[in-house]
């Protein structure tokens, strides 16, 4: 007779190996997430190789046997895993296939040590130095190109050309040699430094559509059909030309919002005509026969030339909490999506991020083209809790960085020389509601460093943005109207904080009259903002400007900034109720209209009084110890908290605390 507890104990080890074997059977027939779910309940991951010199094939589980792409990570990993990239250039778009967890991300890394770049270009090759006869070929459909400088420099030897297709539209073309954009041909011709380009005003005589210059000395005909770029006020816009003559050239629609400034205050320039192919750095490209024409003083084949190819170098748009760590990008750039949450990009270094030269869109008159590339260029943060940090971002025709979405983050970064189209696009785009922007050094930019902007997102509570401890400067180089910290028009800001900024040498674009450039601007009607203890200095309207007109200007906060300010508000009406002028020190502009529609102002110093800083000339802005700004401020706690004085101090700085900083943190 068996044991009967014998029995069971066997019963029992036959139904747990039955159900061992049923769950391998599950484990083995589980899509890649459900493994990885499953896998990562005991581990912390595997970690995948990539290199130029490996092989998808290869497996990828060691440095002796990498995938040679980065895509081939993206489509096996899963929550916890990590993709070791070793040095090389990558010419791909990666497109992950799933999505890390909470504390087991998806991570991208370059090695330690190496110099990781994912290129959006692609090599262009097969030149071949025009000649004489080519000159008279293409003079068949364009009877301008003989005669002209585009034929003197093909008869010194310097252009060249080769077959290639890169669309049919030249406006999204972007051609670089040796890792450097070359420019379209175009008159003037600008030189290569892209916020610092050679400028022409329209003359004496110009009126909406027409732009008079007796330095347009090309023959009549010549500019017809031609793509024109002006810029005037806060407004870029693009057109084509409709007729033109010796002396002047009529648009085909007059630029929007031009009646309302003064026409010879507009800047233009000219291109879409291979006549002007005739200076170094300089390209032309013919979509019809896609032959790519540039212009060398040796031959092409000695250096690299690329085109862009692709706008991407990381999609994260359906990927939730992924990381990309220390790589470099080229002529591309980074999206999240708008279901995106968690991720993370960490000392990138991108340069020529998006590019564009087409800048029209939307009505007629102001506000048209402003809007262009605001939300989709630059690295692209849309989503919630997503986060940018330690980067070092330069050379976008639109954003360095695009923070749509809510609760994203962009702290310690570097962002320079964007905005080369000067749009309403920034160093830092701020969009939706609830973002976080801190410690970053922003300069040499078109238009604004940052702009904030306000919007709801469906099913998220919206929150109050935070601006502070920002270093910013050389803004407005391409446009006017504007700041270092720019926001508009006639939102309530849910008392988002603009404060601890560093914001000066606003540089307004040379030959125009110069017009509002200010530290931070609130433009338009903003409502319930606080701007507070922000230092300004070569500023045209001073560290604070808030205009009223319109819509009102209601509930702001201005306090203990330095660096003085200018207020724009029509006397006797009811624009500024709510809102509070307190322990500024500098001058203060244009508060007559605004005290008359209900706005406070109390314990700002007299401007006539020297407020005795450490040092006014090195802009160090902090007070010494016989400052008359000491002991003088309203008490505002969280505002001006921290003086070794029982009352606080007016400005940015207290007596006696430590100093505060500014900019990215290394």
């Amino acid at each position: 007779m068996l044991n009967r507890s014998h029995t069971r104990t066997r019963r029992g080890l036959l139904i747990a190996v039955t159900a061992a074997a049923a769950v391998l059977s599950m484990v083995a027939a589980a899509p890649a997430d459900a493994r990885g779910a499953h896998r990562h309940a005991a581990e912390t991951g595997q970690t995948y190789y990539v290199s130029p010199s490996g092989s998808d094939t290869s497996g990828g589980l060691s440095s002796g046997t990498p995938f040679q792409h980065i895509q081939k990570c993206a489509d096996v990993m899963v929550a916890g895993d990590t993709c070791m990239i070793e040095s090389g250039t990558y010419q791909e778009t990666v497109v992950p296939a799933h999505s890390g967890s909470s504390g087991l991300p998806i991570t991208y890394r370059a090695a330690a040590g190496a110099k990781v770049t994912i290129s959006g270009a692609s090599s262009v090759a097969g030149w071949t130095q025009v000649t004489g006869a080519d000159v008279t070929t293409i003079g068949q459909s364009d009877p301008y190109a003989l005669n002209s400088a585009f034929s003197d420099a093909v008869a010194a030897g310097h252009v060249w050309s080769t077959g290639v297709d890169l669309g049919s539209d030249p406006s999204t073309v972007q051609v670089f040699t040796d890792k450097q954009m070359d420019i379209e041909a175009q008159w003037p011709y600008p030189g290569l430094d892209l916020l610092n380009p050679t400028i022409e005003h329209a003359g004496a005589g110009s009126a909406d559509a027409t732009i008079d210059d007796a330095s347009l000395t090309r023959p009549a005909g010549y500019w017809n059909g031609a793509r024109a770029l002006t810029g005037y006020w806060y407004v870029s816009a693009t057109t084509t030309v409709a007729a033109s003559d010796a002396g002047s050239v009529t648009l085909a629609a007059a630029p929007p919002c031009v009646h309302k400034v003064v026409p010879t205050d507009t800047r233009y320039s000219l291109s879409g005509k291979i006549g002007e192919l005739a200076n170094p750095g300089e390209w032309f490209y013919d979509p019809t026969a896609h032959r790519l024409y540039l212009y060398s003083t040796d031959s092409p084949a000695q250096h690299t030339v690329e085109a862009k190819a692709r706008q991407l170098a990381f999609d994260l748009t359906n990927a939730s909490y992924t990381s990309v760590v220390g790589v470099d990008l080229f002529a591309s750039t980074i999206r999240t999506g708008s279901t995106t949450s968690h991720d993370t990009l960490d000392t990138i270094t991108g340069s020529y991020l998006s590019h564009y030269t087409d800048i029209t869109q939307g009505t007629t008159d102001c506000g048209s083209s402003v809007d262009r590339g605001i939300g989709d260029t630059g690295i692209v943060l849309n989503g919630t809790n997503n986060t940018i940090v330690n980067s070092d971002l330069s050379l976008s025709a639109g954003n360095g960085i695009a923070l749509g979405g809510q609760n994203n983050t962009a702290t310690d970064n570097i962002i320079h020389d964007v905005d080369y189209m000067g749009t309403y696009a920034a160093g830092i785009a701020v969009m939706g509601n609830s973002q976080t922007v801190m410690n970053n050094t922003i300069y040499r930019v078109g238009r604004s460093g940052i702009n904030l902007q306000w919007g709801t997102n469906a099913g998220l509570t919206a929150d109050k943005d935070r601006i502070a401890y920002n270093d910013i400067s050389q803004y407005a180089r391409l446009s006017l109207d504007t700041a270092g910290i720019y926001t508009c028009c006639g939102a309530d800001m849910m008392g988002t904080s603009v404060d601890h900024n560093l914001l000066h040498d606003g540089t307004p674009t040379p030959g125009v009259t110069p017009f509002a450039v200010a530290g931070v601007y609130a433009d338009n009607g903003q409502s319930d903002l606080v701007i507070a203890n922000n230092v300004g200095w070569n500023n045209l309207q001073g560290t604070v400007m808030l205009n009223g007109l319109g819509s009102g200007s209601y509930n702001n906060g201005v306090y203990n900034n330095t660096g003085g300010m200018t207020m724009m508000y029509v006397k006797g009406t009811n624009q500024s109720t709510g809102t509070k002028i307190y322990n500024n020190i500098g001058t203060i502009t244009g508060s007559d209209g605004a005290t008359d529609g209900g706005l406070l102002m109390s314990n700002n110093l007299d401007p006539t009084v020297d407020p005795l800083f450490v040092d006014a000339a090195g802009h160090d802005y902090e007070l010494t110890a016989a400052s008359p700004a000491r002991s003088q401020a309203i008490p505002l706690a969280g505002i001006n908290d921290g003086s070794t004085d029982a009352v606080p101090s007016l400005g940015a700085y207290q007596y006696g605390a430590p100093k505060w900083t500014a900019g990215a943190r290394r």
